[in-house]
């Protein structure tokens, strides 16, 4: 396994080794001691799929009081994958990174607790799995705006191709407005 951190402290991009014959493939998707030897110490409670078409925009999520870390994964299709520091005493605040995951290449994205989260489906029949340190707490979910002039974010859509929402996150607040973290 080979680990890449990124440019926000505690982010880190993982590429499984794969073994591939004649019959297919293998990857471990999840080792704790790799992992752990990788900075990243976490225990799952909870995992999930979403399935998207092509252009869903989800996010950019996170919770407050029951924060979560998440390890991202791509079981088809690809997304354009954007965190951002919402953590006041990190060097990244305020920043995103963004990363593009594709079921063909099995990496793996860990957003430490305090990122805010989201992707754009970039094809159809996108599933994306996600394990979370923190159970979901639809009390304590947050949205931040995914079009935050603030933010920067360049999505990649198609000229004149406008993303597909939910109701919640086209009501996500700025960072300007949005709970943060110390």
């Amino acid at each position: 396994m080979r680990s890449v951190s990124l440019a926000l402290p505690g982010a880190v991009l993982i590429e499984p080794a794969v073994y591939a014959d004649a019959r297919g493939a293998f990857f471990e998707a999840w080792n704790e001691r790799a992992y752990a030897a990788a900075g990243i110490e976490a225990r799952f409670v909870q995992e999930n799929v979403s399935v998207s078409r092509r252009h869903v925009l989800r996010g950019l999520h996170y919770q407050v009081n029951q924060v979560q870390g998440k390890l991202i994964r791509v079981l088809a299709g690809s997304i354009f994958d954007v965190i951002v520091d919402l953590r006041r005493s990190s060097g990244g605040f305020g920043r995103s990174v963004a990363v593009t995951l594709d079921a063909r290449e099995p990496r793996s994205l860990w957003v430490p607790a305090g990122l805010a989260h989201g992707f754009l489906a970039l094809s159809e029949d996108t599933q994306v799995q996600y394990k979370v340190t923190d159970f979901w707490a639809p009390q304590a979910e947050r949205t931040l705006a995914w079009n935050d002039p603030a933010l920067g974010i360049d999505w990649p859509l198609p000229p004149q191709v406008a993303p597909v929402l939910s109701d919640k996150d086209q009501r996500g607040q700025t960072l300007a407005q949005c709970e943060t973290f110390p």
